[in-house]
């Protein structure tokens, strides 16, 4: 096999911010395409790494010049190559991730099926997506909430010193829409109950997701008992590792395939996770229909998904995910089903 890889920057429709990262007007986001070639078949990946989980694009880079000779021969023995390369790129997950998408994409296309119906999976419990909606400015957050208009579902950043006025311009721009919150931990033990009570109260929450950071869960319990609503962890939970260590502390986990290193990763969070009680949430980075088809695939086996990514951007080289209104298009096409433009 054959494993070639490019850089690519991407351009959102707007600038997009979270509470654990400084704001910025940035609207680009560079990431690297995977190509795995195999007697005429190409596979496709996608790397979007993260600075927050110490990931960049020259260590994707990098890890891929390293992993090159690695892969062996056989495209179907995924559990030698990504065992392999989970070995020996412990701290890599975004790349190893981005190799695992090329190889069942590469699979799906070797057998003709697309990798959901390889999976044994059935397309009529797919959840709708929401749709993010980043820090900013209020006018701009009004204008957002505007423009996802088509889509039930709008999960909002906070974490600000401004949360109640982010949740009071969407909420009155969007009466009638599901909305989640996502703090990215930028709350403490010291008031996480007060204001998980607060946003749920006044603005009829449905879950918040990481409201304290990875090392801070002690207020967590109480939150729980307290009934307001489900508490999902993101960082907290990156890898199989982490799913018990959630239990007593979150309702449910989110399941990042660049987090955890693939969809072969992400599948063995997710049996943990039920065997645990705990409910599964499939989420994304900034990143193409590549990378969101790639977690699309197991979108029947979640509670919900925020794989909105590519509806971020301006330029998607890809299509054939869909999204439009919530609900994600997959596909009888081999593979993640997609066309390139």
């Amino acid at each position: 096999m054959r494993l070639t890889w490019h850089r690519r920057v991407l351009h959102l429709r707007h600038p997009f911010n979270i509470a654990s990262l400084a704001r910025t007007r940035d609207i680009e986001k560079e990431i690297i395409f995977v190509q795995i070639e195999h007697e005429g078949l190409i596979g496709w990946g996608e790397a979007s790494p993260a600075s927050y989980y110490n990931q960049f694009v020259e260590s994707v880079k990098a890890t891929l010049q390293r992993a090159a000779g690695m892969l062996g021969h056989d495209p179907l023995a995924f559990d030698m190559i990504l065992g392999g390369l989970r070995e020996h790129f412990p701290d890599q997950p975004a790349t190893i991730s981005a190799i695992d998408i090329a190889l069942h994409d590469l699979a799906g296309k070797i057998l003709g099926i697309p990798i959901w119906k390889w999976l044994g999976l059935n397309l009529q419990h797919v959840p709708l997506t929401s749709f993010s909606i980043g820090i900013d400015d209020l006018d701009v957050i009004a204008q957002k909430v505007h423009e996802a208009a088509d889509y039930p579902i709008l999960k909002v950043k906070v974490g600000t010193q401004d949360d109640d006025r982010i949740l009071a311009t969407v909420r009155g721009a969007a009466p009638d829409k599901t909305l989640r919150v996502d703090a990215n931990g930028a709350w403490h033990s010291s008031n996480v109950l007060e204001r998980c009570r607060h946003l749920v109260q006044k603005y009829a929450v449905e879950f918040i997701e990481q409201p304290t950071s990875p090392g801070d869960h002690r207020a967590l319990p109480a939150v729980r008992a307290a009934g307001l609503c489900p508490i999902v962890a993101d960082e907290s939970c990156c890898s199989v590792e982490d799913v018990l260590r959630c239990v007593g502390y979150f309702d449910g986990i989110n399941i990042k395939l660049s987090k955890c290193g693939g969809i072969r990763a992400a599948l063995k969070m997710i049996h943990v996770a039920r065997a645990a009680g705990l409910k599964v949430m499939l989420g994304c980075m900034i990143e193409t229909s590549v990378g969101i088809a790639a977690a699309a695939q197991l979108a029947p086996l979640a509670d919900w998904i925020d794989l909105d990514g590519h509806l971020l951007l301006a330029d998607d080289p890809f299509e054939g995910i869909g999204g439009q209104h919530g609900r994600l298009a997959l596909n009888e096409r081999p593979g993640l089903g997609l066309i390139e433009h």
